[in-house]
């Protein structure tokens, strides 16, 4: 399999940082970005790597050569007039007779290229974009998905006010296969945000895959700094999937947002301020902050799957916009108890993932490769702790929302579960969140 990646941006919004030398250039620790890309890339056994080139084009050359002193193969498609981030693959299209990764040479990450290629050709897509949740959802591109992963819209920036998202972002890193270079057309400038994939999403199989692990943009100098900073800690190697992950699994209602009982319109949503805290709180730490919730007013027939989905947009929009961010939210819409007026009975089961059973917990450690005996659950309810407890996660109770108080107590006793108690418990997320090591 070959790689593309983009080399030939001016850095513009990078300033002096890229007055003499080209974006891709600038290094962290002691390597320039586009020689850590490579690195990664050989790791997972891609060797034969083609790099777009145009500002500045001679320091990229003269700097990696034919890739021979860094056990790969290099060749280059230089461009005389910038071609966007999509125009380029055109001039190369005979060179191009089987699926291919394509790379923005400003992003800087370290995932399982592994996972991802097998997600690519295991739902038999065209197109792969790697996504991830980012903590300025409100400036990117951002993508949305149906319940298969498959693309079903796509908002390139700016985006409009008042505008609900799903924290998808797009990454800058794709699986192509070659009939996507049928829609480019030949010496024109496109780009794939804004041209190519608001045209093909609904005329060819478009997945996102989505992952937690690190990838970051250095456009800017404020973000060039962060990635530095990362680096040096540690975090971005640490946040692959070839390692196991540490998570801290957080309930919704009465730990992030307000408690009003079973909430189904999103103008009954209203997040704790101190919660919004708590996850920016969280993205600095090495721990994912996931959502597990059960939500059965979708088994009440009281609203839609896709209520619950846009109120977690209205969610994940209050917390982009304060720059925080969530790795993954699961829910479980099903309730266990029949016979009840207006029901919707294809919701009515008893499953394996509605708490304390703990089936969202089991999922997000498979997908995220979590290792659950170091990571910790944060829930109002005994139906949060016992699931915790159930697969071996620390559980810490809060006094927000039901506070673990004697309704919820007899509630959950009557169900005919084993009651367990917390570990600890304190005022609300945002101090529980300050005291996890």
């Amino acid at each position: 399999m070959k790689a593309i990646i983009l080399a030939g941006g001016k850095g513009t919004r990078l300033g002096v940082y890229t007055k003499n030398i080209p974006k891709p250039m600038l290094t962290v620790g002691s390597k320039p970005i586009l020689e850590h890309q490579i690195n990664i890339l050989k790791r997972h056994g891609i060797s034969e790597i083609i790099l777009l080139v145009n500002h500045l084009k001679d320091y990229i050359i003269d700097y990696f050569g034919n890739g021979e002193k860094f056990g790969v193969k290099i060749s280059y498609l230089e461009e005389s007039n910038p071609l966007g981030t999509a125009g380029g693959l055109k001039e190369i299209e005979d060179k191009l007779t089987e699926d291919f990764i394509f790379i923005y040479g400003d992003v800087m990450f370290d995932i399982d290229i592994n996972r991802l290629l097998n997600f690519h050709f295991s739902q038999k897509s065209q197109f792969t974009i790697v996504v991830h949740p980012n903590d300025h959802p409100f400036d990117s591109d951002l993508i949305d998905v149906d319940k298969n992963k498959k693309v079903s819209s796509v908002f390139p920036k700016p985006h409009p006010k008042d505008f609900y998202y799903k924290n998808l972002v797009n990454a800058g890193i794709y699986v192509i296969n070659p009939v996507v270079l049928n829609f480019i057309a030949k010496d024109k400038k496109s780009d794939f945000g804004k041209d190519i994939i608001p045209m093909i999403y609904n005329k060819l199989d478009v997945y996102a895959y989505n992952t937690s692990e690190y990838m970051k943009d250095m456009g800017t100098p404020e973000r060039l700094e962060r990635v530095k900073k990362d680096y040096l800690s540690g975090k971005i190697s640490k946040r692959s999937y070839l390692k196991k992950q540490k998570a801290v699994f957080l309930d919704r209602d009465g730990v992030l947002n307000v408690f009003k009982g079973l909430i189904y319109k999103s103008e009954q949503f209203e997040m704790y301020p101190f919660a919004i805290e708590a996850v920016k709180l969280l993205n600095s730490t090495d721990y994912l902050s996931i959502i597990v919730t059960n939500q059965p007013a979708v088994a009440r027939n009281l609203c839609t799957i896709d209520d619950i989905e846009f109120i977690h947009k209205k969610m994940e929009t209050i917390l982009g916009n304060a720059g925080a961010k969530l790795d993954a939210i699961y829910y479980c819409p099903h309730h266990p108890d029949k016979g009840f007026p207006d029901e919707n009975p294809e919701y009515k089961i008893d499953c394996e993932c509605r708490k304390p059973k703990p089936g969202m917990l089991l999922k997000a450690a498979k997908e995220f490769n979590i290792d659950l005996s170091k990571s910790f659950i944060i829930g109002d309810s005994f139906f949060d702790i016992v699931a915790g407890y159930n697969v071996g996660v620390m559980h810490i109770g809060v006094k927000t929302g039901m506070g673990l108080n004697d309704d919820d107590r007899k509630r959950f006793i009557s169900k005919g579960y084993t009651l367990r108690e917390p570990k600890m418990i304190f005022e609300n997320v945002l101090e529980a969140v300050k005291n996890i090591k």
